[in-house]
Protein backbone atom coordinates (compact mmCIF):
# COMPACT_ATOMS: atom_id res chain seq x y z
CA UNK A 1 0.00 0.00 0.00
CA UNK A 2 1.49 3.56 0.95
CA UNK A 3 5.48 3.18 0.42
CA UNK A 4 6.83 6.15 2.67
CA UNK A 5 10.91 7.08 2.79
CA UNK A 6 12.57 9.42 5.18
CA UNK A 7 14.73 11.99 3.38
CA UNK A 8 17.05 14.94 3.82
CA UNK A 9 15.24 18.27 4.08
CA UNK A 10 16.68 21.09 2.65
CA UNK A 11 16.07 24.14 5.37
CA UNK A 12 16.84 27.17 7.06
CA UNK A 13 20.51 27.42 8.16
CA UNK A 14 19.81 29.39 11.59
CA UNK A 15 23.27 30.27 11.87
CA UNK A 16 22.74 32.69 9.25
CA UNK A 17 18.69 33.14 9.16
CA UNK A 18 18.16 34.09 13.12
CA UNK A 19 14.17 34.60 13.33
CA UNK A 20 12.23 31.54 11.07
CA UNK A 21 9.09 33.60 11.71
CA UNK A 22 10.04 36.31 9.37
CA UNK A 23 10.66 33.86 6.42
CA UNK A 24 8.37 30.22 6.61
CA UNK A 25 5.25 31.67 4.31
CA UNK A 26 1.67 30.06 3.97
CA UNK A 27 0.74 27.57 0.79
CA UNK A 28 0.63 29.16 -2.20
CA UNK A 29 -3.15 28.82 -2.52
CA UNK A 30 -4.14 31.09 0.18
CA UNK A 31 -1.55 34.19 -0.59
CA UNK A 32 -3.36 37.28 -2.46
CA UNK A 33 -1.32 40.17 -3.92
CA UNK A 34 -1.47 42.21 -0.92
CA UNK A 35 -0.05 39.27 1.50
CA UNK A 36 2.52 38.16 -1.34
CA UNK A 37 3.86 41.81 -0.68
CA UNK A 38 3.77 41.76 2.61
CA UNK A 39 5.86 38.80 2.61
CA UNK A 40 8.19 39.74 0.20
CA UNK A 41 9.12 43.06 2.51
CA UNK A 42 9.28 40.87 5.66
CA UNK A 43 12.68 39.60 4.90
CA UNK A 44 14.82 39.11 1.86
CA UNK A 45 14.53 35.48 2.53
CA UNK A 46 11.02 34.83 2.92
CA UNK A 47 10.15 31.07 1.52
CA UNK A 48 7.34 33.07 -1.14
CA UNK A 49 10.19 33.50 -3.38
CA UNK A 50 10.45 29.96 -4.23
CA UNK A 51 6.69 29.06 -3.32
CA UNK A 52 4.84 31.63 -5.09
CA UNK A 53 7.26 34.36 -6.73
CA UNK A 54 6.06 37.67 -8.26
CA UNK A 55 4.32 37.50 -12.09
CA UNK A 56 6.26 40.70 -13.24
CA UNK A 57 4.61 42.50 -17.19
CA UNK A 58 8.24 41.42 -18.74
CA UNK A 59 7.70 37.64 -18.15
CA UNK A 60 8.21 35.04 -20.66
CA UNK A 61 8.75 31.66 -21.00
CA UNK A 62 12.41 31.90 -20.24
CA UNK A 63 12.08 34.30 -17.46
CA UNK A 64 9.05 34.35 -15.26
CA UNK A 65 8.33 33.83 -11.79
CA UNK A 66 9.02 30.15 -12.03
CA UNK A 67 12.39 29.92 -13.22
CA UNK A 68 13.34 33.18 -10.78
CA UNK A 69 12.41 30.73 -7.68
CA UNK A 70 14.88 28.11 -9.33
CA UNK A 71 17.45 30.58 -9.86
CA UNK A 72 16.82 31.91 -5.97
CA UNK A 73 16.87 28.43 -4.50
CA UNK A 74 20.22 27.82 -6.20
CA UNK A 75 21.56 30.88 -5.03
CA UNK A 76 20.18 30.51 -1.64
CA UNK A 77 21.69 26.78 -1.52
CA UNK A 78 25.02 28.73 -2.73
CA UNK A 79 24.98 31.45 -0.25
CA UNK A 80 24.48 28.68 2.87
CA UNK A 81 20.92 30.03 3.21
CA UNK A 82 19.32 26.72 2.76
CA UNK A 83 21.33 23.53 3.94
CA UNK A 84 20.44 20.26 3.20
CA UNK A 85 20.19 17.64 6.17
CA UNK A 86 23.13 14.90 5.83
CA UNK A 87 20.93 11.86 7.88
CA UNK A 88 17.12 10.77 6.02
CA UNK A 89 14.91 11.92 8.35
CA UNK A 90 11.25 11.61 8.91
CA UNK A 91 10.28 14.84 10.73
CA UNK A 92 8.07 15.17 13.52
CA UNK A 93 5.98 18.57 13.49
CA UNK A 94 3.82 20.25 16.55
CA UNK A 95 1.90 23.10 15.15
CA UNK A 96 0.09 24.85 18.21
CA UNK A 97 -2.78 27.43 17.41
CA UNK A 98 -5.95 28.80 18.46
CA UNK A 99 -9.20 28.85 17.55
CA UNK A 100 -12.01 30.24 19.32
CA UNK A 101 -10.43 31.09 22.38
CA UNK A 102 -9.29 27.08 22.99
CA UNK A 103 -5.70 26.48 22.28
CA UNK A 104 -5.01 22.87 19.59
CA UNK A 105 -1.92 21.50 19.06
CA UNK A 106 -2.12 19.17 15.67
CA UNK A 107 0.90 16.53 15.68
CA UNK A 108 1.64 15.34 12.06
CA UNK A 109 5.00 13.42 10.16
CA UNK A 110 6.65 15.00 6.89
CA UNK A 111 7.98 12.80 5.06
CA UNK A 112 8.26 11.85 1.29
CA UNK A 113 5.17 9.13 -0.04
CA UNK A 114 5.74 6.79 -3.52
CA UNK A 115 3.50 8.42 -5.77
CA UNK A 116 0.90 6.17 -6.83
CA UNK A 117 -2.00 6.81 -9.73
CA UNK A 118 -5.78 7.03 -8.63
CA UNK A 119 -7.40 3.57 -9.87
CA UNK A 120 -4.95 2.19 -7.28
CA UNK A 121 -6.86 3.50 -4.62
CA UNK A 122 -2.96 3.92 -2.55
CA UNK A 123 -3.45 7.95 -2.39
CA UNK A 124 -7.16 8.80 -2.02
CA UNK A 125 -8.56 11.87 -2.78
CA UNK A 126 -11.95 13.58 -1.42
CA UNK A 127 -12.52 16.53 -3.31
CA UNK A 128 -12.47 17.68 -7.40
CA UNK A 129 -9.99 20.07 -8.72
CA UNK A 130 -9.39 22.94 -11.27
CA UNK A 131 -6.66 22.42 -14.29
CA UNK A 132 -5.50 26.23 -13.74
CA UNK A 133 -3.57 25.83 -10.24
CA UNK A 134 -2.38 22.06 -11.43
CA UNK A 135 -0.69 23.56 -14.29
CA UNK A 136 1.42 26.36 -12.16
CA UNK A 137 2.56 23.93 -10.20
CA UNK A 138 3.77 21.91 -12.62
CA UNK A 139 5.57 24.17 -13.81
CA UNK A 140 7.51 25.05 -10.69
CA UNK A 141 8.21 21.24 -10.44
CA UNK A 142 9.97 21.81 -13.95
CA UNK A 143 11.76 24.89 -12.85
CA UNK A 144 12.54 24.16 -9.02
CA UNK A 145 12.65 19.92 -9.40
CA UNK A 146 11.35 20.21 -5.65
CA UNK A 147 8.52 19.98 -3.59
CA UNK A 148 8.16 23.95 -2.24
CA UNK A 149 5.33 22.74 -0.27
CA UNK A 150 3.94 19.68 1.28
CA UNK A 151 0.32 17.56 0.63
CA UNK A 152 -1.40 16.84 4.14
CA UNK A 153 -2.94 13.63 3.97
CA UNK A 154 -4.61 11.69 7.14
CA UNK A 155 -3.96 8.05 8.01
CA UNK A 156 -5.51 5.68 10.83
CA UNK A 157 -3.32 5.31 13.23
CA UNK A 158 -4.74 1.93 14.84
CA UNK A 159 -3.82 1.11 18.26
CA UNK A 160 -2.21 4.38 18.34
CA UNK A 161 0.96 2.63 17.31
CA UNK A 162 2.58 5.76 15.57
CA UNK A 163 1.79 8.19 18.44
CA UNK A 164 3.88 6.06 20.33
CA UNK A 165 6.49 6.43 18.81
CA UNK A 166 6.48 9.98 17.75
CA UNK A 167 5.83 10.59 21.60
CA UNK A 168 8.97 9.35 22.75
CA UNK A 169 10.73 12.07 20.02
CA UNK A 170 9.95 14.63 21.94
CA UNK A 171 12.77 13.99 24.54
CA UNK A 172 15.41 14.97 22.46
CA UNK A 173 16.05 18.49 21.25
CA UNK A 174 13.94 19.86 18.38
CA UNK A 175 16.21 20.73 15.42
CA UNK A 176 13.28 24.36 15.02
CA UNK A 177 11.34 25.69 17.18
CA UNK A 178 9.67 29.10 16.55
CA UNK A 179 6.66 31.47 17.51
CA UNK A 180 5.04 33.28 14.51
CA UNK A 181 3.38 36.61 14.43
CA UNK A 182 -0.16 35.10 13.34
CA UNK A 183 0.22 33.76 17.25
CA UNK A 184 0.95 30.60 15.46
CA UNK A 185 4.16 28.23 16.99
CA UNK A 186 5.65 25.17 15.62
CA UNK A 187 8.54 22.65 16.75
CA UNK A 188 9.89 20.37 14.68
CA UNK A 189 11.96 17.23 15.24
CA UNK A 190 14.34 14.90 13.38
CA UNK A 191 13.79 11.31 13.51
CA UNK A 192 16.94 9.90 12.07
CA UNK A 193 17.33 6.70 14.22
CA UNK A 194 16.75 4.12 11.29
CA UNK A 195 14.91 1.86 13.81
CA UNK A 196 12.42 3.83 14.28
CA UNK A 197 11.62 5.45 10.91
CA UNK A 198 11.23 1.78 9.83
CA UNK A 199 8.57 0.75 12.24
CA UNK A 200 6.76 3.67 11.27
CA UNK A 201 6.63 2.92 7.34
CA UNK A 202 6.32 -0.19 8.43
CA UNK A 203 2.88 0.23 10.30
CA UNK A 204 1.64 2.77 7.44
CA UNK A 205 2.42 0.15 4.84
CA UNK A 206 -0.49 -1.40 5.11
CA UNK A 207 -2.93 1.69 4.81
CA UNK A 208 -4.03 3.92 2.30
CA UNK A 209 -3.82 7.55 2.73
CA UNK A 210 -6.30 9.99 2.46
CA UNK A 211 -5.51 13.97 1.08
CA UNK A 212 -7.13 16.04 2.80
CA UNK A 213 -5.32 19.20 1.60
CA UNK A 214 -3.13 19.82 -1.43
CA UNK A 215 -4.86 17.99 -4.30
CA UNK A 216 -3.49 20.17 -6.98
CA UNK A 217 0.33 19.62 -5.48
CA UNK A 218 -0.62 15.81 -5.76
CA UNK A 219 -1.82 15.85 -8.72
CA UNK A 220 0.92 18.17 -10.73
CA UNK A 221 3.66 15.73 -8.85
CA UNK A 222 1.97 12.90 -10.71
CA UNK A 223 1.90 14.74 -14.19
CA UNK A 224 5.85 15.66 -13.45
CA UNK A 225 6.57 11.87 -13.03
CA UNK A 226 3.94 11.22 -16.07
CA UNK A 227 6.25 13.80 -17.57
CA UNK A 228 10.03 12.76 -16.34
CA UNK A 229 9.37 8.70 -16.96
CA UNK A 230 8.87 9.85 -20.76
CA UNK A 231 11.71 11.63 -21.31
CA UNK A 232 14.22 9.06 -19.41
CA UNK A 233 12.22 5.78 -19.25
CA UNK A 234 15.28 4.13 -18.41
CA UNK A 235 15.78 5.97 -15.13
CA UNK A 236 15.82 3.93 -11.66
CA UNK A 237 12.31 3.49 -10.27
CA UNK A 238 13.77 5.52 -6.58
CA UNK A 239 14.58 8.25 -8.68
CA UNK A 240 13.41 11.02 -6.24
CA UNK A 241 10.80 12.22 -8.90
CA UNK A 242 8.59 9.33 -7.58
CA UNK A 243 7.77 10.59 -4.81
CA UNK A 244 6.27 13.85 -3.03
CA UNK A 245 6.45 15.32 0.46
CA UNK A 246 3.49 14.71 2.55
CA UNK A 247 2.25 16.03 6.04
CA UNK A 248 0.55 13.12 7.68
CA UNK A 249 -2.12 12.81 10.79
CA UNK A 250 -4.09 11.04 12.24
CA UNK A 251 -7.85 11.06 11.73
CA UNK A 252 -8.30 10.93 15.79
CA UNK A 253 -5.72 13.95 16.10
CA UNK A 254 -7.62 16.38 18.52
CA UNK A 255 -6.01 19.45 16.57
CA UNK A 256 -6.98 18.12 13.39
CA UNK A 257 -9.78 21.02 12.71
CA UNK A 258 -12.19 21.28 9.47
CA UNK A 259 -13.99 24.38 8.75
CA UNK A 260 -16.58 24.65 6.46
CA UNK A 261 -16.34 26.89 3.15
CA UNK A 262 -19.92 28.68 3.42
CA UNK A 263 -20.70 29.96 0.00
CA UNK A 264 -20.95 33.46 -1.31
CA UNK A 265 -22.79 34.59 -4.19
CA UNK A 266 -23.35 38.22 -6.15
CA UNK A 267 -24.28 38.82 -9.27
CA UNK A 268 -27.73 37.06 -9.63
CA UNK A 269 -30.44 38.89 -11.20
CA UNK A 270 -33.41 40.47 -9.21
CA UNK A 271 -35.10 38.41 -10.95
CA UNK A 272 -33.88 35.26 -10.24
CA UNK A 273 -33.68 36.47 -6.49
CA UNK A 274 -36.75 37.43 -6.53
CA UNK A 275 -38.13 33.77 -7.10
CA UNK A 276 -35.97 32.04 -5.08
CA UNK A 277 -37.85 31.76 -2.06
CA UNK A 278 -40.92 29.92 -3.65
CA UNK A 279 -37.92 27.91 -5.03
CA UNK A 280 -36.28 27.07 -1.87
CA UNK A 281 -39.83 26.18 -0.44
CA UNK A 282 -40.38 23.58 -2.90
CA UNK A 283 -37.57 21.44 -1.17
CA UNK A 284 -37.29 23.24 2.19
CA UNK A 285 -38.73 23.44 5.33
CA UNK A 286 -37.97 27.34 6.39
CA UNK A 287 -37.84 29.10 9.46
CA UNK A 288 -37.10 32.56 10.49
CA UNK A 289 -34.27 33.68 13.05
CA UNK A 290 -34.50 37.23 13.85
CA UNK A 291 -29.83 38.43 13.45
CA UNK A 292 -30.99 41.04 16.11
CA UNK A 293 -31.88 38.53 18.80
CA UNK A 294 -29.27 38.25 21.70
CA UNK A 295 -28.66 34.63 21.07
CA UNK A 296 -29.06 34.31 17.43
CA UNK A 297 -24.93 33.16 16.88
CA UNK A 298 -25.69 30.69 19.45
CA UNK A 299 -28.91 29.09 17.72
CA UNK A 300 -26.68 29.18 14.50
CA UNK A 301 -24.02 27.02 16.07
CA UNK A 302 -27.11 24.39 17.49
CA UNK A 303 -28.08 24.59 13.73
CA UNK A 304 -24.83 23.57 12.41
CA UNK A 305 -22.90 21.83 14.82
CA UNK A 306 -25.77 19.23 16.34
CA UNK A 307 -25.73 15.67 15.72
CA UNK A 308 -28.24 14.86 13.16
CA UNK A 309 -28.01 13.38 9.95
CA UNK A 310 -31.00 16.22 8.78
CA UNK A 311 -29.41 18.22 5.96
CA UNK A 312 -29.96 21.74 7.37
CA UNK A 313 -28.54 25.32 6.24
CA UNK A 314 -28.82 28.69 7.26
CA UNK A 315 -29.48 31.65 4.20
CA UNK A 316 -28.82 35.45 4.65
CA UNK A 317 -29.52 37.58 1.88
CA UNK A 318 -33.33 37.33 1.27
CA UNK A 319 -34.10 40.07 4.28
CA UNK A 320 -31.46 42.60 6.04
CA UNK A 321 -32.97 41.39 9.47
CA UNK A 322 -33.17 37.84 9.24
CA UNK A 323 -31.32 34.36 8.66
CA UNK A 324 -33.33 31.68 7.04
CA UNK A 325 -32.97 28.18 9.06
CA UNK A 326 -33.56 25.60 5.90
CA UNK A 327 -34.31 22.04 6.59
CA UNK A 328 -34.49 19.58 3.49
CA UNK A 329 -37.82 17.84 2.97
CA UNK A 330 -37.34 15.69 0.61
CA UNK A 331 -34.06 13.63 0.20
CA UNK A 332 -34.63 10.90 -2.28
CA UNK A 333 -36.21 14.16 -4.24
CA UNK A 334 -32.89 15.84 -4.42
CA UNK A 335 -31.10 12.80 -4.99
CA UNK A 336 -32.50 12.48 -7.93
CA UNK A 337 -31.48 15.89 -9.44
CA UNK A 338 -27.93 15.72 -8.93
CA UNK A 339 -25.34 13.16 -11.17
CA UNK A 340 -26.11 9.05 -11.16
CA UNK A 341 -22.64 8.30 -10.62
CA UNK A 342 -22.24 9.67 -7.12
CA UNK A 343 -22.37 7.83 -3.95
CA UNK A 344 -25.87 8.23 -1.11
CA UNK A 345 -23.62 9.65 1.44
CA UNK A 346 -22.40 12.62 -1.57
CA UNK A 347 -26.24 13.07 -2.15
CA UNK A 348 -26.79 13.86 1.72
CA UNK A 349 -24.20 16.10 1.77
CA UNK A 350 -25.50 20.03 2.81
CA UNK A 351 -22.80 20.99 1.03
CA UNK A 352 -24.21 18.66 -2.43
CA UNK A 353 -27.16 20.37 -1.65
CA UNK A 354 -26.58 23.68 -1.89
CA UNK A 355 -24.05 23.34 -4.99
CA UNK A 356 -26.29 21.42 -6.80
CA UNK A 357 -30.25 22.34 -5.79
CA UNK A 358 -29.51 25.39 -4.82
CA UNK A 359 -26.73 27.17 -7.02
CA UNK A 360 -27.63 24.82 -9.77
CA UNK A 361 -30.78 24.65 -10.16
CA UNK A 362 -32.48 27.57 -8.66
CA UNK A 363 -30.10 30.29 -9.27
CA UNK A 364 -28.88 28.61 -12.74
CA UNK A 365 -24.95 29.11 -11.56
CA UNK A 366 -23.45 26.08 -13.60
CA UNK A 367 -21.73 26.19 -17.30
CA UNK A 368 -18.35 27.52 -15.70
CA UNK A 369 -19.50 31.11 -14.31
CA UNK A 370 -19.67 30.16 -10.81
CA UNK A 371 -16.12 31.26 -10.61
CA UNK A 372 -16.97 34.69 -11.18
CA UNK A 373 -19.45 34.89 -9.04
CA UNK A 374 -18.99 32.68 -5.76
CA UNK A 375 -16.75 33.27 -2.54
CA UNK A 376 -16.17 31.53 0.22
CA UNK A 377 -15.65 32.40 3.85
CA UNK A 378 -14.60 30.42 6.72
CA UNK A 379 -16.34 32.08 9.31
CA UNK A 380 -20.29 32.08 9.50
CA UNK A 381 -20.30 35.87 11.05
CA UNK A 382 -17.72 37.59 8.44
CA UNK A 383 -19.77 35.56 5.85
CA UNK A 384 -23.31 37.07 6.95
CA UNK A 385 -21.00 40.59 7.38
CA UNK A 386 -20.16 40.61 3.61
CA UNK A 387 -23.45 40.10 3.21
CA UNK A 388 -24.61 43.34 5.22
CA UNK A 389 -21.90 45.18 3.29
CA UNK A 390 -23.10 44.31 0.23
CA UNK A 391 -20.17 42.45 -0.68
CA UNK A 392 -22.48 39.64 -1.92
CA UNK A 393 -26.41 38.99 -2.01
CA UNK A 394 -25.76 35.58 -0.56
CA UNK A 395 -24.66 33.76 2.06
CA UNK A 396 -25.29 30.24 2.67
CA UNK A 397 -24.20 28.84 6.01
CA UNK A 398 -22.62 25.32 6.08
CA UNK A 399 -22.12 22.26 8.89
CA UNK A 400 -18.46 21.23 8.93
CA UNK A 401 -17.74 18.10 7.81
CA UNK A 402 -16.63 15.50 10.35
CA UNK A 403 -13.36 13.01 9.46
CA UNK A 404 -15.07 9.99 9.33
CA UNK A 405 -17.22 11.44 6.25
CA UNK A 406 -14.37 12.23 4.33
CA UNK A 407 -12.79 9.00 4.63
CA UNK A 408 -15.76 6.92 3.88
CA UNK A 409 -16.62 9.14 0.57
CA UNK A 410 -13.12 8.22 -0.66
CA UNK A 411 -13.18 4.62 0.44
CA UNK A 412 -15.76 4.06 -2.52
CA UNK A 413 -14.42 5.97 -5.03
CA UNK A 414 -15.91 9.55 -4.91
CA UNK A 415 -15.16 12.62 -4.43
CA UNK A 416 -16.83 15.63 -2.56
CA UNK A 417 -17.47 19.38 -4.30
CA UNK A 418 -15.33 21.60 -4.92
CA UNK A 419 -14.11 23.32 -1.23
CA UNK A 420 -16.40 21.02 0.72
CA UNK A 421 -13.42 21.35 3.56
CA UNK A 422 -10.91 23.86 4.80
CA UNK A 423 -8.44 22.52 7.08
CA UNK A 424 -7.35 24.84 9.50
CA UNK A 425 -4.62 26.13 9.78
CA UNK A 426 -2.53 26.04 6.75
CA UNK A 427 1.20 24.20 7.28
CA UNK A 428 3.42 26.66 6.32
CA UNK A 429 5.82 26.05 3.70
CA UNK A 430 9.50 26.52 4.66
CA UNK A 431 10.22 24.86 7.60
CA UNK A 432 11.35 21.95 5.52
CA UNK A 433 11.44 20.99 1.67
CA UNK A 434 12.21 18.34 -0.70
CA UNK A 435 14.82 18.33 -3.63
CA UNK A 436 13.60 16.00 -6.68
CA UNK A 437 17.63 16.40 -8.19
Amino acid sequence: MAELSPFCAVRYNQSLVKDLSGVICPPYDIIDPQLQQELYLRSQYNFVRLEYGRELPQDTAIDNKNTRSAVTLEQWLKEGILMVDKVPAIYLHDHYFTYQGREYRRRSMVVCVRLEEWDKMVIRPHEGTLSEPKGDRLSLLWACQANTSQVLALFEDQGQQVSSLLTAQERSEPIISLSSANGESHCVWAITESGVANQICSILYNQPLYIADGHHRYESALMYQRERRACSPSVSDSAAYNYVLMELVDFSDPGLMILPPHRLVRGVSKSTLDGLMAGLRSFFEIEELPLTASDVWRQVDDLLTGETNEVRLALFGLEAEHLFVLRLRDLVKTSQMMPYFHCEMYKRLDVSIVDHIILEKLLGLSGGREEAILGYSYDKQDAVNKGLDQEYQLAFLLKPIKSGVIKAIADVGDRMPRKSTYFYPKAPAGLVFHRLA
